[in-house]
């Protein structure tokens, strides 16, 4: 949806030139900016060196949605807020503050977290409780940076879906190459946690865990019921007036594309290689589903011409990361030239219930993979979707869905050998075909071909793909 960054110290304006220059790529239809010394927002990015200058402050660049100028951020009033990502309960929350006598500017989403902040300060709460009890409020994909005048905090949500670093340095940005283009080092937020920035350095705490979510185990009809009810409703409010799905023809993205069909013009994108398996089942199963495909056919050309935007993206030579993020890539591509901004993917699915092999034999590995997927599989989509200008949308990942996931035994998850046991017996009652319900896909690189191509790619330079991802990658980020 938007870049958000900022920090505090010496220099300010000319850093925060060059943060906007090097993040622009993920919100190209207006910028932001709050110092203590005064705001600027315009649409014109000709207009970034009139920024004020200051001590604090914080930026956003903005991928719009829906609304006008004034819907750009910082957030101003006791406390500057920037915020990235969506809230898709910020009505029923504004209604709430507002019989409490709380006064909105807008309609934005955004703004629900300044004012619910605001609110719990005013009560009383510390500001460690105060972002505590927003985190447990709020439902939605977000990362938020927010300031005092003094200080600047930054939180993410708990399963981490929009990215966000911080640098020792005391600055903050959504990419890493943001923070690399004032020499900065950058680390992750993990979700759920607290930063605290300052002039007495760097403070981290953790509020929230996804084991607050787990509670007693339901029994399999209860868990089916509730797995069905919750995640038509977080595809529901997830989708807007023409949705696109990430495709792929497996039980995921099928069940998704069935139930936004009902509350969404939907479109089904999808990218492989001819022949590919992937690319054969999206054709079947779109024709099943009666939903329009649009589809990129990729060869070995346009994936070496892909690999570098790619690593650009991801910002790491992870060669497994660049094969999965070449399909990403090119069918976000192809939504973004339909005009298409939210794009929906089945990623979480998997880690919830039991979708992949190595969980036969140790199910263990679901919740640290669930508590990890913030910066192995989030950031990566973010980063790839944004860099075409397409915000990705994760229905599974709605945290009703996580507390349905983590209340639900492992052999309704995994029964008899067969994996994602209980989320196929859903799609079953939700109107999904056998025949696709109970498909066992491949993985994405080995569906779709983009790992035989790109090893193909590395074989021509005379070397292993691991080691042709870090050539690249040193290549773009070297002066870092």
């Amino acid at each position: 949806m938007c870049l958000i960054a900022g920090g505090m110290g010496a220099g300010l304006k000319s850093k925060f030139i060059r943060m906007i220059d090097a993040g622009k790529h993920r919100g190209k239809d207006s910028f932001g900016v709050w110092t203590d010394e005064g705001i600027l927002k315009s649409y014109d990015f000709s207009e970034v060196h009139e920024i004020p200058d200051g001590k604090i402050g914080l930026l956003q660049c903005r991928l719009a949605i829906i609304g006008s100028l004034k819907h750009t951020q910082p957030f101003v009033n006791e406390l500057a807020l920037v915020h990235n990502g969506e809230i898709y309960n910020h009505v029923p929350l504004r209604d709430y503050l507002r019989e409490r006598g709380m006064h909105f500017e807008s309609d934005v989403d955004s703004e629900v977290i300044l004012r619910l902040i605001e609110y719990l300060l005013e009560k009383g709460l510390s500001m460690q409780e105060a972002v505590r009890d927003v985190m447990f409020m709020l439902n939605g994909d977000y990362s938020v940076a927010f300031s005092d005048g003094r200080r600047i905090y930054l939180f993410r949500d708990p399963v981490g879906i929009r990215p966000l670093y911080y640098s020792p340095g005391g600055f903050f940005a959504s990419e890493k190459k943001v923070l690399w283009s004032i020499g900065e080092e950058a680390y992750p937020v993990r979700p759920g946690h607290l930063v605290e920035i300052s002039a007495d350095g760097i403070k981290v705490r953790r509020l929230f865990d996804l084991k607050d979510l787990k509670g007693k185990e339901f029994g399999f009809r209860r868990a089916e019921e509730a797995l069905m009810k919750n995640l038509d409703y977080s595809t529901r409010i997830r989708s807007t007036r023409k949705t696109g799905i990430l495709f792929s023809g497996g039980l995921d993205s099928s069940l998704l594309a069935l139930l936004a069909s009902k509350y969404s013009n939907v479109v089904l994108y999808t990218a492989g290689a001819e022949g590919s398996v992937d690319l054969e089942w999206a054709r079947k199963v779109s024709e099943i589903l009666g939903l329009p495909l649009r589809e990129f056919v990729f060869d070995i050309e346009d994936v070496e011409e892909a690999a570098e935007k790619v690593i650009f993206a991801i910002e790491e030579p992870n060669a497994m990361n660049l094969a999965i993020g070449i399909p990403l890539y090119f069918a976000t591509k192809l939504a973004s030239g339909d005009g298409i901004r939210v794009l929906l993917s089945g990623q979480g699915a998997d880690e919830l219930f039991g979708g992949y092999h190595k969980y036969l034999k140790n199910p263990g590995l679901m919740e640290n993979d669930l508590r990890n997927m913030g910066e192995r599989n989030l950031a990566r989509d973010d980063k790839i979707a944004m860099l075409n200008g397409v915000e990705g949308r994760f229905p599974f990942l709605d945290l009703n869905i996580i507390r349905v996931a983590l209340r639900t035994p492992l052999e309704s998850k995994i029964r008899r050998g067969v994996r994602k046991y209980i989320l196929r017996q859903a799609a079953l009652k939700l109107g999904l075909s056998e025949e696709v319900a109970m498909r066992e896909k491949k993985a994405c690189q080995y569906g779709t071909n983009s790992q035989k191509l790109l090893e193909k790619i590395a074989k021509k330079h005379g070397m292993r793909l691991s080691s042709y991802a870090q050539m690249t990658f040193e290549r773009l980020f070297k002066q870092n």
